[in-house]
C-alpha cells in the first residue's frame, strides 16, 4: 500500500501541442528529489482526455522509465467504455506501471451496478492493482460508499481515489474498508482532514507546485500530528483555491511555466489561462515563495 503524496502530474507541452520530454523527464527527476510518495501519469491533470492511445501509453512508459524504480508509478487508465479501459490497463502494465487508477466512467451514467461490473471487469482482465477514482464534479457519475466497499472485496482493487471532498462519506469508506484497502483524498483542500481521519494519503494537484511541502504534510497527518500538518498546510492554502480557477490543469500549468519548469504550451479544448486570473494565481505564488527572483 502507498502512503503519502502522490502527485497528479502535469504533461509538459510544447506550442505545436506535442509532449515536451525533456520538461517532463525534469519533473519526474524533481518529484524524486522532493521525495514525493509516488507519481501519477495520465490522469486528468496530465491531459489524459486528449491524447491518443499511443501517446497515452509513450506518456507511462517515459515517466517509468525515467523514474528508474526510485519512485512508484501509477497510470491513468479510467475510460467510459470497458473495453477502452481493459485495452489502457493492459498498457498501463506492459509500460511497467506499479498500478493503475481508473476514474468512474464519465457521460454516459452507469447505474451503481454497472459501476460495480465495470471496475469487476477490468480487475479481472488484468493483474495489476488498480485504484477506483471518484470525482463526480467531472464526470456526472457519482459512486456511492457501499459500491466502494463491495469493490473493495475483488482482487487487484487495492484502493480510491475520493475527490468529493465529503468528510462523512470518507469516514464511511474509511471505517469499512477491508485490510490493505487504501483510501486517498482527491481534493487538496480536505487532504489533511482526510488522512486524519485514517485516511492514507493524497493525489494531489498542488503537490505538482509544491512537492516538498506536500510531502512533509501528509507526513505529520499520516502520524497524526494535526498542529503539525496544520501548520504545513497553512502555507498551501490559498494555492488549493486558487490552482481551480479555472478547470484543472490549467491554473497549475500556468503556475508551472511561471516558476520555470514548464513551457506554457496545452491542449485544446483546453486554454492558457485567462488573463483576468493571471494575477489570482500569481499572487499566491508570490507569497508562497514560489517564483524566481
Amino acid at each position: 500500500m502507498l502512503r503519502g503524496s502522490l502527485v497528479a502530474l502535469v504533461t509538459p507541452m510544447t506550442p505545436p501541442g506535442d509532449v515536451d520530454w525533456d520538461a517532463l523527464a525534469a519533473l519526474v527527476e524533481w518529484h524524486v528529489e522532493c521525495r514525493s510518495d509516488g507519481i501519477v501519469s495520465m490522469g486528468t491533470t496530465g491531459e489524459s482526455p486528449t491524447v491518443d492511445f499511443a501517446e497515452h501509453k509513450k506518456i507511462m512508459e517515459f515517466t517509468v522509465e525515467r523514474a528508474k524504480k526510485r519512485i512508484p508509478v501509477i497510470g491513468g487508465t479510467g475510460a467510459n467504455a470497458t473495453s477502452e479501459a481493459i485495452d489502457l490497463t493492459i498498457a498501463a502494465k506492459e509500460a511497467g506501471c506499479d498500478a493503475c487508477l481508473l476514474v468512474t466512467p464519465y457521460y454516459n451514467k452507469p447505474t451503481q451496478e454497472g459501476l460495480f461490473l465495470h471496475h469487476k471487469a477490468v480487475a479481472e482482465a488484468v493483474a495489476i492493482p488498480q485504484l477506483l477514482y471518484n470525482v463526480p464534479g467531472r464526470t456526472c457519475c457519482d459512486m456511492l460508499a457501499p459500491t466502494v466497499l463491495r469493490l473493495a472485496k475483488v482482487p487487484n482493487i487495492v484502493g480510491i481515489k475520493e475527490a468529493t471532498g465529503d468528510m462523512k462519506r470518507a469516514r464511511e469508506i474509511i471505517e469499512g474498508r477491508p485490510t490493505g484497502f487504501a483510501v486517498y483524498s482527491g481534493d487538496d483542500a480536505t487532504a489533511r482532514e482526510l488522512m486524519l481521519l485514517g485516511g492514507d494519503g493524497c493525489i494531489s494537484v498542488t503537490a505538482n507546485i509544491m512537492p516538498r511541502e506536500f510531502r512533509q504534510m501528509c507526513e505529520a497527518a499520516l502520524k497524526g500530528d494535526a498542529n503539525g500538518a496544520r501548520a504545513i498546510d497553512a502555507r498551501m492554502e490559498e494555492l488549493h483555491k486558487v490552482l481551480f480557477v479555472e478547470a484543472n490543469p490549467i491554473p497549475v500549468k500556468w503556475a508551472l511555466m511561471q516558476m520555470g519548469r514548464i513551457g506554457g504550451a496545452i491542449r485544446l479544448p483546453l486554454t492558457v489561462l485567462s488573463e483576468d486570473k493571471q494575477p489570482v494565481v500569481r499572487a499566491a505564488l508570490e507569497r508562497a515563495g514560489l517564483l524566481p527572483k
